[in-house]
C-alpha cells in the first residue's frame, strides 16, 4: 500500500519544516515525515528547505553563515506568509519529536548552492540518526549523486533515494523510464520522481529494478488519486490530511 509522506511536515497546513508541522503530521497518521537539512556556521544540522532564510522566516542571510543561536531566534512564517510562534528546528529536535512515534523519515540533503555539497553534512546526519536510534527508519535523499555516493560509502546499508526533477529529464532528452536506470547506476534503494514523470511504464521499470518508487509533490485530489491507482510506494504531499483521506477511501 502507498505510504503518505508529509512534505516539510505538511507545508500547506502549517509552518513548513516546523516542530508544530511534524507533530500534527504524526497526529494525522502520516507514514513518513519529509524534511530538508542544511549545515550551520557552527556545524549543527538545521531543518530548513532553502539555503537562505528569507522565504520561510523573519530573518535574512544564508543558513551556512548563521549559528544555531542565530537561527533559533528566527520565527517561522505560516503557509499564508504571516509570522508564527514557531522557530527553526535542528535535526536533533525533529528526531526527538519523531522518536516515540510510529513514523519513518525522508531526510533530503541540501547544499549551500546548486551543485555544491556541505563538507561533512552526511556524516553529521548519519551520526544524529544513529544516536537517536532512527537510522533504520530513515531514508537519505538527494538530487546530487555525489551526496548519495558519500552516504553509501559511510553507511552502505542505509536506505537512499535519488531525486529527479522533470527539468533534468527534459534537458537530457531522456524518457521518464530512463530515470530508473539512473537510480540503479547510483546504487540507491529508492527513486523519488517529480510526479509528472510517472506513468505505468515508469512504475513497471521501478518494479523490474526492485526499486521503491516515490513521487513528489502531489497536492490536488485528481493527481493524488492517479498516483494511488498507479500504486506508487511513497506519495509526498503538502496535504497529508487529504492524501490520508483519499487513501482510506473516504469521500
Amino acid at each position: 500500500m502507498t505510504r503518505i509522506a508529509a512534505h516539510r511536515g505538511g507545508a500547506a497546513l502549517w509552518p513548513e519544516n516546523s516542530l508544530l508541522a511534524f507533530a500534527n503530521a504524526i497526529a494525522l497518521g502520516s507514514d513518513l515525515l519529509e524534511f530538508d537539512v542544511h549545515l550551520t556556521a557552527d556545524g549543527a544540522v538545521a531543518v530548513i528547505h532553502d539555503a537562505t532564510v528569507e522565504r520561510t522566516t523573519d530573518g535574512r542571510g544564508a543558513v551556512a553563515s548563521m549559528t544555531t543561536a542565530d537561527l533559533r531566534r528566527l520565527r517561522l512564517k505560516g503557509p499564508d506568509g504571516t509570522l508564527t510562534a514557531e522557530h527553526l528546528p535542528t535535526l536533533d529536535a525533529v528526531l526527538g519529536e519523531a522518536a516515540a512515534a510510529p513514523v519513518a523519515l525522508l531526510v533530503e540533503v541540501k547544499g549551500p548552492r546548486r551543485g555544491a555539497r556541505y563538507d561533512g553534512l552526511e556524516e553529521k546526519i548519519l551520526a544524529a540518526l544513529s544516536s537517536a536510534g532512527m537510522l533504520a527508519r530513515a531514508t537519505i535523499m538527494a538530487f546530487d549523486p555525489e551526496v548519495i555516493a558519500r552516504v553509501r560509502t559511510l553507511a552502505p546499508r542505509a536506505r537512499t533515494t535519488l531525486l529527479v526533477a522533470r527539468g533534468v529529464v527534459e534537458r537530457a532528452g531522456a524518457r521518464p523510464e530512463q530515470t530508473i536506470d539512473w537510480a540503479v547506476a547510483a546504487g540507491v534503494t529508492d527513486v523519488g520522481l517529480e510526479h509528472t514523470l510517472v506513468d505505468e511504464r515508469v512504475v513497471a521499470a521501478a518494479r523490474a529494478a526492485k526499486l521503491a518508487l516515490g513521487v513528489w509533490t502531489v497536492n490536488d485530489e485528481p493527481t493524488i488519486r492517479r498516483m494511488l491507482a498507479l500504486g506508487v510506494d511513497v506519495l509526498t504531499t503538502d496535504r497529508p490530511d487529504l492524501a490520508k483521506r483519499l487513501l482510506r477511501g473516504d469521500s
